[in-house]
């Protein structure tokens, strides 16, 4: 038989230690250690799944930790030994061991989370490939980001992604808990910290120069809540280059980055103008999504001949057949990847200067605007 005395408990977690000599068979280690676990009424530790497999506590550990090294031989005699006890890794136990959780924290908005599923889907999936976990604090508006953070600080997170706009106090609070993060497609003007971004700026002003290219004149857009960084740059880069081409500045009506408010929006703009602009230019594909439909279905527009919309994001809805939007396309995945690298890399590193990383936009041509060349 095989005798373990448990005599060592550390915030709920039992560590054995053995007290005579393994069974002669593995059959036998594997009963008596289920034996010893009912009596215990505990969890299948690694310490168990280490005796039955005949290997160190700390290669168990190694054969369930992505990327790390181990033979064949050994990880083949782990996972049976695993399987056979119905061994899971507890993550809490591990954390002690390590003192990371590798758990990371998403700070995004209501409207993220409703719109950009791909982003989320994305960041998870390359966060998992790092054998990290997603931890998702949503918010209504991009201005209630320090509520959330007051709820960010509650978890043992390693690091935090962050999808809003962020102040100098914030940035702060971070450096005083020592809390690595990393700024999502947001600008912060005067301060420098870790971030990927888009150029929404430069996209904006791609957007509108090929729309001018095409012969349109009379321009409006609908435009993102006032609160949203990612709204103005689109803005201002619309406004920008239509002046420097010589172009009068576009309407702007205020949407909410949502179907309802791209519909209501384009009603607005024909009331106020007196009539169908040339173009218009949505803050992203929901509200342009919901502009089409209405200038189509309800209002008897002839999308693109008569009217021009445009969008941004490149969401999966904006290729479905029935709308085949032209839109401006993030490199999601890329931004997705660089992010994951460069918050993985900042956890535990020391006195690393701020690096921000810039990528671009792609013109989706689709079918909703006529487009001059580029």
């Amino acid at each position: 038989m095989i005798a373990l005395h448990w005599t060592i408990r550390i915030h709920g977690l039992v560590q054995p230690r053995l007290m005579t000599h393994l069974p002669p068979t593995v059959s036998h280690s594997i009963a008596d250690i289920k034996a010893l676990i009912h009596r215990e009424s505990r969890r299948v530790t690694s310490y168990d799944v280490a005796v039955v497999a005949g290997v160190s506590q700390s290669a168990v550990s190694r054969c369930f930790k992505p990327g790390a090294s181990v033979s064949k031989a050994t990880f083949a005699k782990v996972m049976k030994a695993a399987t056979d006890l119905d061994y899971t890794p507890n993550a809490a136990a591990r954390s002690l061991n390590t003192r990371r959780s590798n758990l990371v924290a998403l700070v995004v908005s209501n409207l993220v989370t409703l719109h950009s599923p791909e982003l989320l889907a994305e960041l998870s999936r390359q966060f998992a490939l790092r054998g990290m976990r997603i931890l998702l604090f949503s918010h209504a508006r991009e201005t209630d980001i320090g509520q959330t953070l007051s709820e960010v600080w509650q978890h043992q997170v390693d690091g935090v992604v962050v999808a809003a706009r962020m102040s100098e106090r914030h940035v702060s609070e971070f450096e005083r808990r020592q809390l690595p993060f990393v700024l999502f497609n947001r600008n912060l003007r005067d301060i420098s910290v870790n971030a990927i971004v888009c150029d929404q700026v430069g996209a904006a002003r791609t957007m509108a120069a090929r729309l001018a290219a095409a012969g349109h004149r009379r321009f409006a857009m609908i435009d993102g809540p006032p609160e949203s960084m990612v709204a103005q740059e689109r803005k201002r880069g619309v406004s920008e280059r239509l002046a420097e081409l010589g172009l009068a500045p576009p309407l702007i009506v205020v949407g909410n980055h949502d179907y309802a408010s791209g519909a209501r929006s384009l009603h607005d703009i024909i009331d106020r103008l007196g009539y169908i602009p040339d173009a218009i230019i949505c803050g992203n594909d929901a509200m342009a999504i919901g502009c089409l439909d209405t200038a189509r279905h309800e209002l008897g527009i002839d999308v693109p001949g008569q009217l021009s919309i445009t969008g941004f994001d490149g969401i999966a809805p904006a290729a479905w057949l029935s709308y085949n939007l032209t839109t401006l396309r993030q490199p999601v995945r890329q931004m997705a990847q660089a992010t994951a690298d460069m918050l993985t890399n900042l956890i535990g590193a020391d006195g690393t200067c701020p690096e921000r990383r810039v990528f671009s936009a792609n013109i989706i041509e689709g079918a909703t605007a006529r487009l001059g060349p580029a």
